[in-house]
């Protein structure tokens, strides 16, 4: 039995995550081999958004595919680069005829991955279409059984549901958004590698990668004040999933955090 590695890395926040990715990426590379490398950049661009820039230097540092989210356009420019033909996706079930598209495939070494990006709808943008619907929609005529799905939500019982709903049709199932690495990732019966949130890499000390100070002054007063980064050091929050080359079914999932 041949098998390849998938390599993702959670949301990226603001230069502390960038750096961090600069940092741990060679080794992470030299560790498990990846056949793919993916990152969600959502929040790289100074915690909301990505800039073309900032996806340019990811794809230099060995990214073969970006993932975003529902900050996909806080940097408004980022919407000609989302229609370059570029392998970054953003959430599919965002509103019909906005820039860019939610499934990519590319292809390494003899493998066709098919990369989508979908987004959850409980406590989101009511404006999003049905996320269960539009997975059945991109996957009915591929040709491919590797498929890797981002699925950007906020609460663990729709990213569930959604590994169930697509257990045995896709090769992962990896929950982004809420910034906190769960400890539940599993490979479902049906072959689907699975994990409600895959983490952050982004500054520790922080309120999901933003200044702690700042957001504990609006819990305590409720009081509007611009969020900020955290000027912290940056951790590493990922997982590693094995994948059979023949069926596309994963073996296995590791959680990765670096956090020194």
């Amino acid at each position: 039995m041949y098998t390849y590695t998938i390599l993702f890395l959670g949301d990226v926040v603001g230069k502390p995550g960038r750096d961090a990715v600069r940092e741990h990426l060679p080794e992470l590379k030299a560790k498990y081999q990846p056949r793919f490398i993916i990152i969600n950049g959502e929040n790289s661009a100074g915690g909301l958004g990505i800039t073309d820039k900032i996806a340019e230097e990811f794809f230099s540092l060995g990214a073969d595919a970006i993932t975003l989210g529902n900050h996909t356009f806080n940097k408004r420019e980022i919407a000609t680069y989302l229609d370059s033909g570029k392998p970054i996706v953003r959430p599919q079930n965002m509103a019909v005829g906005i820039p860019g598209r939610g499934m990519i495939q590319i292809q390494k070494e003899g493998t066709q991955l098919a990369v989508i990006n979908l987004s959850g709808r409980v406590q989101m943008d009511p404006a999003y279409n049905d996320p269960f619907y539009a997975f059945d929609e991109l996957t009915k005529d591929l040709q491919t059984p590797h498929i890797f799905l981002d699925f950007h939500a906020e609460v663990t019982s729709e990213k569930i549901a959604m590994g169930y709903h697509c257990e045995g049709r896709a090769t992962a199932v990896v929950g982004t958004h809420t910034h906190v690495q769960t400890a539940d990732e599993t490979v479902l019966a049906g072959g689907t590698a699975y994990i409600t949130d895959v983490g952050m890499c982004g500054p520790r000390n922080s309120v999901l990668g933003m200044d702690r100070d700042i957001i504990l002054r609006r819990f305590r007063t409720g009081l509007p004040e611009k969020f900020e980064v955290a000027n912290e050091p940056g951790v590493i929050s990922g997982v590693a999933i094995n994948v059979r080359t023949d069926t596309g079914r994963a073996t296995s999932i590791e959680r990765i955090q670096i956090r020194d």
